[in-house]
C-alpha cells in the first residue's frame, strides 16, 4: 500500500504548500526533528502542520496506529521507517527509536516522527523529545487530536458534559513491563466520575475489579471503541462487572471510557444516525425526570 500511494505525485504535496505558505506556516527544516500526532486514524484529523511536515520530510519515522493513507503527501524519495509498539508484539526499543532521530538530524535531514493520537498523551513523545533535548537536536511538537477525546467523540460520547461529569481522568493500562500498572487505583476510582483507559484492552478485567474494589459501582456504563474514527469502528457497551469479558473479545486497537457520560451515546450517536440510527434525544432521561416532578 506505502507504495502505490508514495507514486501518486506532487500534485498534493504542492497543494499543502501552498496552504501553508499562505498561513505563513513554519517549515521543517535541515536537521531538525517534528514530532507530530496524526490523530485517532481518520486522515482528516491530521493537522496542517502535520501534513506540511509530511510533505518536506527526508525521513518519515512511522508508528504502528498511524493511517498509512497520510503518506499520499510523502515525497517519493522519502525514507519511511517502521517504528510501530505495539503491545506483545515484537518492535524497535524505546531508546534504539531516539538514537534512530538523533542520527537521521545530525546527518541534516528533516525528520518527522509520526504518531498516532497526540504525541505527549502516552505517546513517549516527551521521553523522544528529551533524548533529543541531550543531543543538542532542535525539534518542534505538534499536538494531536488524542484518542481518549476524538475516538470517543466519534463513538458519540462526550469527554465531558456537565449533566454526567465535569471531570475526566486519563489513565495508562498497560505499564512500562507491559503488565497492569501499579497505580493508586482508590484515587483513581475516587478522582473524576468517568475514567478514560488507553492500551487497556488486556488488563481490562483486573483494572474493573480494582476500581470496583475501590467503590466504584459494578453497574456502571462502560464503552469500548475499537478503531476509533475508522470505517471499521466498533463500540461494545457493557457495566464495568463485565468489563473483562467483554474486552476480551473487543478489537484492537482500543479505548475504553468508564463513567455516565456513556449514557449520552444513546442520543449522540452521529455515525450511527448517517446509517440510520434514531437518537434519543434525552439520553439520561431528565425530561422524564423534570415532567415528573
Amino acid at each position: 500500500m506505502v507504495d502505490s500511494v508514495l507514486a501518486l505525485g506532487s500534485d498534493n504535496r504542492a497543494a499543502i504548500r501552498r496552504l501553508a505558505d499562505a498561513l505563513a506556516l513554519p517549515r521543517l527544516e535541515a536537521g531538525w526533528v517534528w514530532l507530530a500526532g496524526a490523530g485517532p486514524g481518520d486522515p482528516g484529523l491530521a493537522s496542517l502542520h502535520t501534513l506540511n511536515a509530511i510533505s518536506e520530510a527526508d525521513v518519515i519515522v512511522l508508528d504502528a496506529l498511524v493511517n498509512k493513507a497520510l503518506l499520499i503527501f510523502a515525497r517519493p524519495d522519502a525514507d519511511i521507517v517502521d517504528a510501530g509498539k505495539r503491545g506483545g508484539k515484537p518492535s524497535a526499543a524505546q531508546s534504539s527509536i531516539s538514537r534512530q532521530l538523533i542520527a537521521y538530524a545530525k546527518k541534516g535531514k528533516r525528520v518527522l516522527r509520526l504518531k498516532g493520537g497526540d504525541p505527549f498523551v502516552f505517546g513517549r513523545g516527551g521521553e523522544e523529545a528529551l533524548a533529543l533535548v541531550r543531543a543538542g537536536v532542535p525539534f518542534r511538537v505538534v499536538p494531536g487530536v488524542t484518542a481518549g477525546i476524538g475516538g470517543l467523540a466519534y463513538a458519540g460520547i462526550p469527554a465531558t458534559h456537565r449533566d454526567t461529569n465535569q471531570a475526566v481522568t486519563f489513565v495508562t493500562g498497560s505499564g512500562a513491563d507491559g503488565q497492569a500498572p501499579d497505580l493508586d487505583w482508590d484515587a483513581i476510582a475516587k478522582g473524576s466520575p468517568t475514567i478514560v483507559l488507553y492500551m487497556a484492552r488486556r488488563h481490562a478485567g483486573a483494572i474493573a475489579a480494582k476500581l470496583i474494589a475501590a467503590g466504584r459501582n459494578v453497574s456502571e456504563p462502560v464503552a469500548i471503541v475499537s478503531n476509533a474514527s475508522l470505517d471499521e469502528q466498533t463500540t461494545i457497551v457493557t457495566r464495568l462487572a463485565t468489563l473483562g469479558e467483554a474486552a476480551a473479545v473487543a478489537d484492537t486497537p482500543a479505548i475504553i471510557v468508564i463513567g455516565e457520560n456513556v449514557r449520552l451515546a444513546a442520543g449522540l450517536d452521529w455515525l450511527g444516525a448517517l446509517s440510520g440510527r434514531l437518537l434519543n434525544p434525552d439520553p439520561l432521561g431528565r425530561e422524564r425526570l423534570s415532567d415528573a416532578g
